[in-house]
């Protein structure tokens, strides 16, 4: 229109009051402050779509995070499996929340079970139909902040992978390091789940010796989650960056909580390219036996 000669009060909702303040920041631009801590490190999902397009897709096999019905999702865990199917994944982790985590409708050991039985059928019915997903029984387990779940240990060695996280005390400003060892010298959890539980213009999230954390992620041959919900993506690219110096497992999962959610892993996919992580340090471009063994190899050395 200003090539044209025209004025912005064509426009509805544009006065001459407005019109002249829109021409004075077309003809001198505000500065763009930066973005503030509590905002800071987010991708946009134009962004990580960008990054992939210009750079590949890693081909991740599967998603190793994602709730259903069983707590706070909406879906069932045959939505999410089809859903996981149309995305040709190989494999879904279905990670709903344990008991102490009471407001986001966490299961119990009983439930637990249930839902053990439940996922092998939609597998059977899946492998009936035709479809190749395989859904891994797991589960997000609630951490205190000395790292201990609140789940009987005998119920977790039955699954598949077990994801530990921090739910509670996420607002404090000092060093966090000691509680991040202790998670992983938890011998029942395989994958830290979105670490810093930071939210975006919510929570900054926790801090920490970033840097001793994977290198004792390392150590162990657990895993750190790049948490691909677009409030959270736990961790930022700078922290996958130092995770890939200490040569530690990444874990990348959705966190869904709709079938339609599966498309946030993007946002983990992005972030992992752009810190330049190798195929090879991503659980999910391993094959779902590969995948299997390295978590039972996990568990047993831990316990031995």
């Amino acid at each position: 229109m200003f090539d044209q000669g025209r004025s912005l009060t064509e426009l509805p909702g544009i006065g001459t009051s407005l019109d002249r303040i829109i021409r004075r920041w077309i003809d001198n631009p505000p500065t763009i402050p930066s973005a503030p801590e509590i905002r800071n490190g987010f991708l946009t999902f134009p962004e990580a779509r960008a990054t992939i397009a210009k750079n590949g897709s890693l081909q991740v096999k599967g998603d190793l995070q994602m709730h259903t019905a069983w707590s706070d999702g909406s879906g069932s865990v045959e939505d999410m499996a089809r859903a996981a199917s149309d995305r040709s994944y190989e494999y879904i982790a279905i990670t709903d929340h344990s008991k102490g985590l009471k407001i986001a409708g966490g299961i119990n050991e009983d439930q637990l079970q249930q839902q053990a039985l439940e996922i092998d059928e939609v597998n059977a019915r899946l492998q009936a139909d035709g479809h190749k997903v395989h859904v891994l029984r797991s589960i997000e387990l609630n951490l205190d902040p000395r790292g201990r779940g609140d789940m009987e240990h005998d119920s977790l060695k039955r699954l598949d992978l077990v994801l530990g996280c921090f739910h509670s005390v996420l607002r404090k400003k000092e060093d966090q390091t000691e509680r991040y060892l202790a998670a992983l010298r938890n011998p029942d959890i395989q994958i830290l789940g979105h670490p810093r539980g930071r939210i975006y213009n919510y929570r900054v999230g926790l801090t920490a010796d970033w840097a001793q954390v994977f290198d004792m992620t390392a150590q162990m041959d657990k895993a750190v989650e790049i948490d691909a919900y677009p409030d959270r993506q736990d961790l930022s690219v700078d922290l996958v960056k130092i995770a890939k110096r200490s040569g530690c497992r990444i874990s990348l999962g959705t966190d869904s909580h709709d079938p339609l959610q599966l498309r946030f892993i993007d946002y983990a996919v992005a972030s992992a390219i752009r810190a330049g992580l190798k195929r090879e340090r991503i659980l999910n471009c391993m094959s779902v036996q590969e995948l299997k063994n390295w978590a039972a190899t996990v568990r047993e050395d831990q316990l031995n």
